[in-house]
């Protein structure tokens, strides 16, 4: 019987103190060589056994593997110069020292579909992996070759669709691409954002995610939150062109933030993954609290299209903050579930 209400995460889970430093983002690994081979894989095998002892239905590798979400990625192509570095504004909320894209960017090979296919080994259940959007890597790095972030959105964009299909072939059945870039270049991602994420998803026969966001809980974001006034309303310049897109889920925020529920009547007919955690906090959400969050979106996607989920990846928190929330998830669903059965 299909699950109604599956859980699943948006994205990181924190690493094992013996692998990277603990609630710490782009922490260098503490193995080497053989060593840190195995001790990803013991992690990604701890990650997993959390999602399964909480409860979530579909689960992940909690990026296990990777350091950032983005430059992980990245760090596997050709083009891209990570000893050339320049300072550049991300996503409009601060500095940081990124790669310089020097070349033609490309692929020689897969990056995660070894990881994807260990993690199929593990589980029967559905599982779910996280891709960077095209959008989102071109507003990490510092185009010195392309000279256009269309340009180099849409080469990424064909790097992501080959990464993809292998992904899927590998026996992924969630694909998801992340685009906190979405809501802050609004022009763009109508100009050409949906388009070139569109092209990363081509010709794809599982599901595909979208998840869009306010960042981890990390004080850049947590800052900019606080500009964004009483009502947080960018998702309004990005849903229309997304309800007409052929991406299947569409993720976004709800949990301790000001986003309007209603902005998700935009999206009327798409598959929704509503945040019910909140990332950018130590305290550990109730039950009830997940279930009344869950509830107020009901009142605008029906109940076989909705997905809850955390806001955003849980990498910055601790292990124990991060059980807490998982459980919370599975929990606050389940009376959901019981008063719809009802």
């Amino acid at each position: 019987m299909k699950t109604v209400l599956p859980t699943s995460t948006a994205g990181s889970l924190p690493k094992p103190s013996w692998l990277a430093e603990p609630e710490t983002l782009w922490s260098p690994w503490k193995l080497e060589d053989e060593r840190l081979i195995e001790g990803k894989q013991d992690a990604l095998r701890l990650s997993l056994d959390d999602q399964r002892q909480a409860g979530i239905d579909i689960v992940s590798d909690g990026e296990q593997t990777r350091q950032h979400f983005v430059t992980t990625f990245i760090e596997h192509l050709n083009g891209v110069d990570f000893e050339k570095r320049e300072t550049v504004r991300i996503r409009d909320r601060y500095n940081a020292s990124v790669p310089t894209v020097v070349g033609a960017v490309d692929r020689p090979k897969p990056v995660f579909v070894e990881d994807a296919k260990f993690l199929r080994r593990q589980t029967d259940k559905p599982i779910k992996w996280a891709l960077p959007g095209p959008m989102t890597m071109i507003d990490t790095l510092y185009d010195d070759h392309y000279k256009s972030r269309e340009k180099l959105a849409w080469e990424f964009a064909k790097i992501l669709n080959e990464e993809a299909k292998e992904l899927e072939a590998a026996g992924v059945d969630i694909i998801q691409f992340d685009e906190p870039a979405f809501n802050v270049f609004f022009d763009e991602v109508n100009d050409w954002g949906v388009a070139t994420l569109e092209r990363a998803a081509e010709g794809l026969k599982c599901e595909t995610a979208v998840h869009i966001c306010y960042g981890y809980g990390i004080k850049a974001n947590t800052d900019w939150k606080k500009t964004l006034g009483s009502e947080w309303r960018q998702y309004e310049e990005a849903f229309p062109k997304l309800k007409t897109s052929a991406i299947d889920i569409i993720s976004l925020e709800c949990q301790n933030s000001r986003v309007p529920m209603d902005l998700i009547e935009l999206i009327r007919g798409k598959k929704v993954m509503v945040g019910a955690i909140d990332v950018a906090t130590d305290a550990i959400e109730t039950p009830e609290e997940v279930a009344a969050t869950l509830r107020k979106a009901l009142q605008f996607v029906d109940a076989d299209k909705l997905y809850p989920s955390t806001n955003c990846g849980m990498a910055p928190l601790s292990r124990r903050v991060a059980r807490g929330k998982l459980n919370a998830l599975s929990a606050g669903a389940a009376i959901i579930r019981k008063e719809l059965s009802a």
